[in-house]
């Protein structure tokens, strides 16, 4: 650590609360950290702090690790057994659906606490419910129903400048993007970022996220990897459009990306927790509740909703950073989650929590974005309120084919010719994300024509995304 050393502040502002492990942290850190940056020396004290138990074998973290590992006690669970036939579920676009999205999405229907589903016309199997499914459930949040990724929003700027801006500045917005944006798991931007969503007290109300709160300091305003991205590109208004503006073409700024690793720290946590006290049959078990009537479905609650408020936050910097470097203040901005759950009510009057795994909110009259992939269109849409699709929509065109497929399947020099020959200037992406791995953004438009009237039509020009 050079002339630095760790000080009990360092240690009490990333979360540590109590003074013998303040102290045997110190301790640690002065003998085996000697020539560690002290940045670095945080980042693994604070790893420690979220994952005591990844430390309990190493070499000389053992004894900090075994005193922050919570005391393993019986958790009281409750055994489930699944209904014999799956509750009713609305699909659209079925002709575009794979096998495997239908039975996660029915096997969802057989949960006691299910109440109806949908599936999108961009679903396709995930990690318990699948992408593009929704669920409602009677007083239960599913953690898993949610996902990895909390509060994953889209969010898009409208600036008042002519198509010939894009055209003339290509460059200029090319290095904006790469001035003011951060990609990958790990970091951030390089300069601070404010926002009143650090200062919330709700990041002082449970231990996971006071121990998170030093993360989510570090990562707010960039994005995350896979398909998260920031672009600008041209926006068609459609005449009579929800936002009362001109039927024209706009430049305007994109993005997509969650709660970074906040988000996914909390999803682990209670995924965990939800696993370990409500018992399915193996099949089912990531799609395991919490109710909330319970302390831990109350916690995750609190949690997620301060999640999806930092994503949003992550949106605003990142907007307000790349308006700034342009000059200009957006006409308006538009925004929506797709990775939530919402407490909402049926035609019928039931209360459910309806979860939105990759399928965005379209109540009547709700805007939210629907993109395509790096070189299709994306679209700007308001929602006509279905109550069989439980007031959503897509939130993509959904893949067509897995990561691993697609990066089987696609080089990094085919990807560089399909995006230049769609006069699209690239700035990181994997073959993961070649346009070819998505799904017809026409087709899933049109399957859903009962869902969303279109609103205006994006398209991406400038883009930037994780190079993984």
């Amino acid at each position: 650590m050079g002339k630095y050393s760790i000080k009990s502040k360092d240690l009490s502002k990333i979360g540590y609360r109590d003074d013998v492990a303040r102290g045997l942290a110190m301790n640690l850190a002065t003998r085996h950290f000697k020539h560690t940056p002290k940045e670095e020396v945080l980042q693994v004290l604070q790893e420690m702090l979220l994952q005591p138990e990844a430390y309990l074998e190493h070499s000389f973290l053992a004894p900090l690790a075994l005193k922050l590992a919570p005391r393993q006690k019986e958790k009281a669970f409750t055994a489930h057994t699944l209904l014999p036939t799956a509750g009713p579920v609305k699909i659209y676009g079925s002709q575009g659906i794979e096998n495997s999205a239908r039975k996660q999405m029915e096997l969802a229907m057989r949960l006691p606490v299910a109440v109806q589903g949908a599936l999108m016309p961009d679903a396709h199997a995930g990690f318990g419910l699948p992408i593009g499914g929704v669920l409602a459930v009677e007083n239960a949040v599913l953690p898993y129903a949610v996902g990895l990724d909390i509060g994953c929003r889209m969010a898009l700027s409208i600036f008042e400048l002519p198509e010939k801006y894009l055209q003339t500045n290509t460059y200029q917005l090319k290095q904006a993007l790469k001035e003011f944006t951060h990609f990958g798991i790990t970091g951030g931007l390089e300069f601070a970022q404010e926002h009143e969503v650090l200062d919330r007290k709700e990041f002082q109300q449970t231990e996971l996220l006071r121990k998170l709160h030093g993360k989510a300091v570090k990562q707010l305003g960039s994005s995350g990897g896979g398909n998260h991205f920031v672009e600008f590109g041209l926006m068609e208004m459609a005449p009579h459009n929800s936002l009362d503006l001109p039927a024209q073409t706009y430049v305007a700024l994109l993005s997509h990306s969650g709660s970074r690793g906040f988000g996914a720290a909390v999803a682990k946590h209670y995924t965990n927790l939800a696993m370990e006290t409500c018992k399915l049959p193996r099949e089912a078990q990531q799609l395991a509740w919490l109710s909330l009537d319970s302390e831990a479905g109350q916690e995750y609650w609190l949690s997620m909703n301060l999640a999806g408020d930092y994503a949003r936050a992550c949106h605003d910097r990142i907007h307000l950073n790349l308006a700034k470097a342009l000059g200009e203040k957006p006409l308006v901005r538009v925004e929506n989650h797709h990775n939530f759950a919402w407490e909402d009510t049926l035609p019928d009057g039931r209360k459910v929590i309806i979860h939105r795994k990759g399928a965005t909110p379209a109540h009547a009259g709700e805007l939210g974005i629907i993109p395509g992939s790096m070189t299709t269109a994306g679209y700007l849409v308001s929602g006509k309120g279905c109550a069989e699709a439980l007031y959503s929509s897509s939130h993509g065109a959904g893949r067509r084919l897995s990561r691993g497929r697609a990066k089987e399947s696609f080089t990094v020099s085919a990807m560089k010719k399909e995006v230049t020959n769609a006069g699209v200037t690239r700035i990181g992406g994997s073959p993961e994300e070649f346009p070819l791995a998505y799904k017809d953004i026409e087709a899933v438009m049109q399957a859903q024509t009962q869902l969303v009237d279109i609103q205006g039509r994006f398209l991406p020009k400038v883009v930037r995304m994780n190079k993984e």
